[in-house]
């Protein structure tokens, strides 16, 4: 029988353009080198459901930090509440903060990832909502290998950042690791329309990408609050699980 994955966290506080940030780092406690890989949060942070979530995927064997993406506005380990008020301010965040910030924030992980002596050089990228457009950018690195993007807004109507101007929709072709996107029917936010623009902008590019639609609604992945569902989140679960397993080894 296989050792049991316990686990370590640590925070660290990376150097930005706009100040530093606070990233949240899960990762197996015993000796090795495990491929990295970034996880982005929904609009309120590092909340108990994405450290569960970060810890979810550390314990099969990945390095996962997760960064704060409001540094420039919030306190270190500031978190906002899963109710209306959280939801104005961090879509009112959202949108002031600059789209060359969030880029910037990819740029600084990627950059301090390799110096580490538990990664492995293999990164990937992880998000949910906000966190998904997140990890689309990141895709358009080249070291990033493999990526998860489970109901990504803002995508569709490139208005992510201050301005609400975003490039990702038009920049999709750049991504040379493998994709996989998920999403929920029930989802107001990415409405079909919206998701049959973005699958067919990866389908004329030419991008490796697995494509899931489920009957789910927003934030399915979530483990609290009424939009959970725990049948659907373990089987998307897996499937993000087997992408990394066979592109970060």
């Amino acid at each position: 029988m296989a050792a049991a994955m316990t686990l370590l966290e640590s925070s660290h506080d990376l150097p930005t353009a706009r100040g530093p940030m606070r990233a949240h780092l899960f990762r197996p406690s015993r000796p090795g080198r495990w491929p990295s890989v970034l996880l982005f949060s929904e609009i309120f942070q590092v909340t108990p459901p994405i450290r569960r979530l970060a810890a979810a995927l550390a314990g099969h064997g990945l390095a996962v930090i997760a960064p704060e993406v409001y540094h420039e506005f919030l306190d270190p380990g500031a978190v906002l509440a899963y109710d209306q008020a959280g939801a104005d301010r961090g879509n009112e965040l959202k949108y002031a903060k600059e789209l060359a910030g969030y880029d910037d924030d990819v740029r600084a992980l990627v950059e301090w990832l390799p110096s580490q002596e538990w990664g492995s050089g293999a990164l990937g990228a992880f998000g949910v909502c906000l966190g998904g457009h997140l990890a689309l950018r990141a895709a358009l690195r080249p070291e990033i290998r493999a990526t998860v993007a489970f109901y990504p807004t803002d995508v569709h109507s490139s208005s992510l950042g201050l301005g609400k101007q975003d490039d990702t929709l038009a920049r999709l072709g750049e991504i040379r690791g493998e994709l996989l996107c998920g999403w929920g029917r029930q989802d107001p936010h990415v409405p079909r329309e919206g998701r049959r623009l973005i699958r067919e902008r990866l389908d004329d590019a030419g991008v490796t990408f697995e494509w899931h639609e489920w009957n789910g609604a927003h934030a399915f992945l979530r483990d609290e609050g009424p939009r959970h569902d725990p049948a659907l989140a373990r089987a998307a679960l897996g499937l993000a699980l087997d992408l990394f397993h066979r592109a970060l080894r």
